[in-house]
């Protein structure tokens, strides 16, 4: 092998390996970068939300068309209820209740104040909400509340609001940071209360509260006044039902369509990725044309040579063992630049993601040295297979 590789090393041109390192530098990088940031994209728009199952839907009235007035109201009636619950794709409908009182609230991060605003809340049955009980309930008399925000809200904080004050990024694992004071006013009462935010949600755009201290609440600061639901959740038994969109149609209801938003997302997500891996694809196959080409040459400058190394009893093999391991040294190296380039693009892009879906899990860089690892094996055992199968054809030649 020392003195295959003395010839080889006359012959080689540092222009044509450079050029090809480069372009399969260039392509592996493309398809392995593409691939990882489709994996640690894609939870983003695939993960269920931790507080509401996925075939749970929030289903309301529509309000005339875009751009008029209309005099319907917007609130269900009993009967609507009724007839929505008899329909053969339901399972469960549960009614959103609001506050019929006076609500401020101030929310801070760690001690810092971040918002001050007259709100309200929300509650549906707790049996619509994907937590344990132990968490989710209020005992009358108590001071401190369950809630569950709308994401927006601590997205707004991360990707905002913590960068211009250099305040630490809230995750699912740090919602004991944030303080939230309640101050209600109704009846001729006003109390202070502390609200313990247990989670966020990505289907909700509403401040959720456990029925049971809305039913409390609403009895002790507003005893008089009771609202008709302007929302229903609805859980669909069937939801592959015929006649499913008719019904909503035709009884002028509208769904969130959050899960068709997502999928639609999804969908252009993957074709976008496809399109890139395969330029990148292209790529690596070009850059694969260009070695073997190099290769060849190599070759044909040293046939002579190699034809007297087949003649006094060395075998194809290891005639050809130089020229493989050339390659496969090629493309390690390539395969380790271009894993250390995706570990720092993913490192920067994953920071952006985590501050606005601080939900989704870190994930890791396993995809792309999986993909990349797979790509190296078979690029090299191509590049043996040709190889070996030039010299078999000189060693024929020698025969003749």
């Amino acid at each position: 092998m020392t003195l295959v590789w003395k010839l080889l090393r006359q012959h080689i041109s540092v222009p044509q390996f450079a050029g090809f390192a480069f372009a399969n530098l260039f392509g592996m990088l493309i398809v392995l970068l593409g691939y990882q940031f489709y994996c640690d994209v894609l939870p983003v728009f695939t993960s269920p939300d931790s507080f509401m199952k996925s075939n749970y839907v929030i289903v309301s009235k529509k309000i005339g068309a875009a751009g008029t007035l209309s005099g319907r109201s917007n609130s269900f009636t009993g009967s609507e209820i009724d007839d929505l619950s008899s329909q053969k794709f339901v399972g469960r409908v549960g009614r959103f209740t609001s506050t019929e009182y006076k609500v401020d609230a101030k929310m801070g991060i760690n001690g810092q104040p971040l918002i001050s605003s007259e709100l309200f809340f929300e509650s549906v049955p707790d049996g619509f909400v994907d937590v344990p009980l132990t968490d989710w309930k209020y005992e009358p008399g108590s001071h401190e509340v369950p809630i569950i925000l709308p994401r927006t809200y601590i997205n707004m904080y991360n990707f905002g609001f913590a960068q211009s004050h250099s305040l630490p990024k809230i995750s699912e694992g740090l919602v004991g940071m944030i303080d939230f004071h309640l101050y209600i006013h109704g009846n001729g009462r006003n109390d202070e209360f502390k609200g313990r935010v247990i989670g966020f949600s990505s289907r909700l755009n509403t401040i959720l509260v456990p029925q049971s201290f809305m039913d409390w609440s609403n009895s002790v600061y507003a005893p008089d006044r009771q609202s008709a639901p302007t929302r229903l959740i609805v859980e669909m038994s069937n939801p592959a039902e015929g006649n499913v969109a008719e019904y909503f149609e035709s009884k002028g209801l509208e769904v969130d369509d959050d899960k068709l938003q997502a999928e639609k997302t999804t969908y252009f997500l993957r074709m976008t990725v496809s399109v890139v891996m395969v330029v990148g694809a292209v790529i690596s196959l070009l850059s694969f044309y260009i070695l073997m080409l190099s290769i060849y040459l190599l070759v044909q400058k040293n046939t002579s040579k190699l034809e007297n190394l087949l003649l006094i009893g060395y075998s194809p093999f290891r005639v050809a063992m130089p020229y493989g391991f050339l390659t496969i040294g090629l493309n390690a190296i390539v395969l380790i630049i271009a894993l250390v380039v995706v570990a720092f693009a993913r490192e920067s892009y994953m920071d952006i993601i985590v501050a606005l879906f601080p939900q989704i899990d870190g994930g890791s860089l396993l995809p792309s040295a999986m993909l990349g690892l797979s790509l190296f094996i078979v690029v090299s055992a191509a590049n043996q297979v040709a190889i070996y199968r030039k010299m078999m054809r000189i060693w024929k030649r020698k025969d003749v």
